[in-house]
């Protein structure tokens, strides 16, 4: 089992001013689930964040976001942006605690392409900053925080050399998958998606085409897949990826019954099935 000081360690890996890179902070889908028996793989909601040269960007805003906020913070990081999938709970719950967003002189911007009738990205801040779910509204924030929107399957340029590709998703209420392109290199990030048995989705894989990383909706495995849930699995992942090209594949968005035992036995069957694939785990870091 990993140590805390060993775990820290990987969670305050050098920060490089070139290249790609990316670092897990939450993996869990559903429900955070803090406990003994998730210590390995970690009980953080789904935040993940890319370094593309310097620029940060942030997928989804989950319970992870709070570790996040503070490191960025002590590296001296001024902004980035956040790209949220959707606005379900456990991709958002971590967004008033991120520490960045109270600082005077941080410059963020919030980027959402799955609302519908009329609710927008500040909107929808709003609606998770009222009483009596929260006590403060999005008034509180010190930081130069602007709001964006945008629809799924358009492409972005949130930063120098950078290149975001999206492409709606098949989840209740709406989701947007993000290919991000920096120099040269491509990491795709398809989470809360449902698939249909026997049937590999081709937009998926052309979107996915050649990615050196493909982080995926592995909330079940095909034995308990269920149509109607919202979600997919990790052998439906693999074979997107077996279909793309794709070099790395990651299993993404546990579901929070699945226990550290579980999960390594996911992982040994991965890595058997298709050799060099990962499981998420708070504080992987892959540099490309």
């Amino acid at each position: 089992m990993m140590g805390v000081d060993q775990k820290q360690a990987i969670y305050e890996a050098p920060r490089v001013a070139s290249g790609l890179s990316v670092r897990f902070w939450g993996v869990r889908g559903s429900l955070p689930c803090a406990g003994r028996d998730t210590l390995r793989y970690g009980g953080n909601t789904s935040t993940v964040e890319i370094d593309a040269g310097g620029h940060v960007l942030v997928l989804d805003g989950g319970t992870g976001c709070h570790e996040l906020g503070r490191a960025l913070l002590k590296a001296d990081r001024h902004g980035g942006d956040v790209f949220l999938s959707h606005a379900h709970f456990d991709h958002v719950c971590g967004l008033p605690f991120f520490q960045p967003f109270f600082v005077p002189g941080q410059d963020w911007r919030v980027w959402s392409g799955h609302l519908e009738d009329g609710m927008t990205t500040r909107g929808l801040f709003d609606e998770l900053m009222r009483p009596p779910l929260f006590p403060v509204s999005p008034e509180i924030f010190n930081a130069n925080l602007a709001y964006r929107d945008f629809r799924a399957g358009d492409t972005l340029s949130p930063g120098p050399g950078i290149v975001l590709h999206t492409i709606p998703l098949h989840h209740p209420n709406h989701a947007t998958g993000y290919r991000v392109e920096f120099n040269g290199r491509a990491v795709v990030y398809i989470t809360d998606v449902e698939h249909t048995l026997g049937q590999v989705d081709q937009a998926l894989v052309a979107f996915a085409r050649n990615a050196d990383v493909l982080i995926y909706d592995s909330t079940y495995s095909d034995e308990q897949f269920v149509a109607g849930r919202g979600h997919s699995t990790w052998q439906e992942g693999m074979r997107i990826a077996d279909a793309a090209g794709v070099a790395t594949f990651v299993a993404f968005h546990h579901d929070p019954d699945h226990n550290d035992a579980f999960m390594d036995e996911v992982a040994c069957a991965l890595s058997a099935a298709r050799p060099g694939s990962l499981v998420a785990r708070e504080g992987l870091f892959l540099q490309l």
